[in-house]
């Protein structure tokens, strides 16, 4: 970018860098906001509004609009706003590392118009980030070196710069480059795969819509993971794999809805973000599956989340004050404040539905395996209390036939056939002896009577 002559304000080529880089981003943003963003360290704003000003002087920066805010004091305080020039959009692009028509235009519109939603969407990326201030190099001095500063400290922050792209086009149909009408744009989109959670798409609400108008958004976002498109082989895949990676979770890509706008009170916050939760719940909420294929009687079942979104809402405030792993994302359908990991799970969906079949699965197999070997025992005990038939030398059981037997005793056979032999025995003496009475009533003489 030229020699040191170049840089009336004695800015560094880092800092240029970086500045660049986040405008390529944010498209616009104050001098303070930049500060956070990529230079926290930095002793004041000054050194990026230096900054500012050299990329200003080569033309890669411009200031056309300004945005206010409320003092503690009660006066309007009057900030620049700074977004990038056509030549600086080529700049930027060089610093991301993307073609320049991946990244968007030059915001000179929206700074014009002091850009709300956009300063609220830095401050949302800016919130995220948690960017750590690094100690800057100090200013050699002929005097008493200065005194040590001590650097604010913040949460864990999320993702890198690079990982974020603003305004991002999600067509419903169309490309994403002539995306078709009722197409929308995601305000943030955060890849950070080497973080573990997947794609994320950010939507920065400043309460300046409709409760019904934020829920709409929520079905176009679901309208376009549902838009599929044909890979390699001739099968069907969801269209917006082909810009991102999937993750190994049920359902699309998470929304993270964050409400920005200050001045709000809790309750009013909290009633906006039950309204759009039930105004979109065919977006969100899984179908409930029931049954268990081990055990009918178990009243077990899980949620189908493969065709919902899960939207994560939180507040600025929140965000900027825990951090985006902090406790601060309330899950549509989930009970209360989570961290990230634990807004993303599902733990009543499938994978946690296995894992109970899978122990009652095994619980099934301990008992027949149970009842197995109590049989074994039993047959065990039964062989043990045999004795051989003392006339046919067969093993006799206690419980031979399901008939109790004293020991010693003879077999089932030999039983009934001993008692056969003497009821047979006991029926031909029965006829002899009617017989002998027939003939002694009948006597000799019988055939007078």
């Amino acid at each position: 970018m030229g020699g040191a002559s170049v840089w009336p304000y004695k800015s560094t080529s880092r800092n240029r860098g970086l500045v660049l880089l986040a405008l390529g981003v944010v498209k616009v943003a104050t001098a303070e906001q930049l500060r956070q963003l990529v230079l926290p360290g930095t002793a004041d704003v000054q050194t990026v509004r230096n900054v500012c000003k050299d990329l200003r002087s080569v033309g890669l920066v411009e200031s056309v609009g300004r945005t206010s805010f409320v003092s503690s004091s009660g006066r309007p305080v009057w900030r620049d706003l700074w977004n990038l020039t056509t030549a600086g959009l080529a700049s930027a692009a060089t610093e991301l590392g993307r073609p320049v028509k991946e990244i968007g235009g030059t915001a000179r519109d929206a700074a014009k118009a002091s850009a709300p939603h956009a300063l609220a969407v830095t401050d949302t990326i800016d919130a995220f980030r948690q960017s750590p201030p690094q100690p800057t190099k100090p200013v050699a001095r002929r005097t008493a070196p200065a005194p040590v500063r001590e650097l604010p400290t913040r949460p864990p922050g999320l993702g890198h710069l690079r990982g974020w792209e603003t305004e991002v086009p999600l067509p419903v149909s169309g490309t994403f480059t002539t995306p078709a009408r009722g197409s929308l744009r995601a305000d943030a989109v955060l890849t950070a795969p080497e973080a573990g959670v997947p794609v994320l798409f950010v939507e920065v609400d400043n309460h300046t819509e409709p409760d019904a108008v934020v829920a709409r958004k929520i079905e176009s976002y679901r309208r376009f993971f549902q838009r599929t498109t044909k890979d390699h082989r001739d099968r069907p895949v969801p269209f917006w794999q082909s810009l991102w990676d999937p993750s190994d979770r049920d359902g699309h890509p998470p929304l993270a809805l964050v409400l920005a706008k200050d001045g709000v009170s809790p309750e009013a916050r909290m009633n906006r973000m039950k309204k759009i939760r039930d105004l979109s719940i065919p977006c969100w909420r899984g179908d409930r599956r029931g049954g268990s294929s081990y055990d009918p009687a178990a009243k077990d079942g899980y949620r189908d989340y493969s065709g919902t979104i899960p939207v994560l809402a939180t507040t600025l405030a929140q965000l900027r004050l825990h951090g985006p792993h902090g406790p601060v994302w309330w899950r549509y359908g989930h009970p209360g404040w989570e961290t990230l990991q634990d807004a993303l799970d599902n733990p009543d969906d499938v994978r946690a539905y296995r894992h109970r079949e899978e122990q009652r699965r095994t619980e099934r197999e301990a008992q027949r395996e149970r009842e197995r070997q109590e049989r074994e025992e039993e047959e065990s005990r039964r062989k043990a209390a045999a004795w051989p038939c003392p006339t046919c030398g067969s093993q006799v059981f206690p419980d031979d036939d399901w008939e109790t037997r004293p020991p010693g005793s003879d077999c089932t056979v030999c039983t009934n056939i001993a008692e056969r032999e003497q009821q047979e025995a006991e029926a031909r003496a029965a006829e002899e002896a009617a017989a002998r009475e027939e003939a002694r009533k009948n006597g000799l003489f019988g055939f007078l009577r």
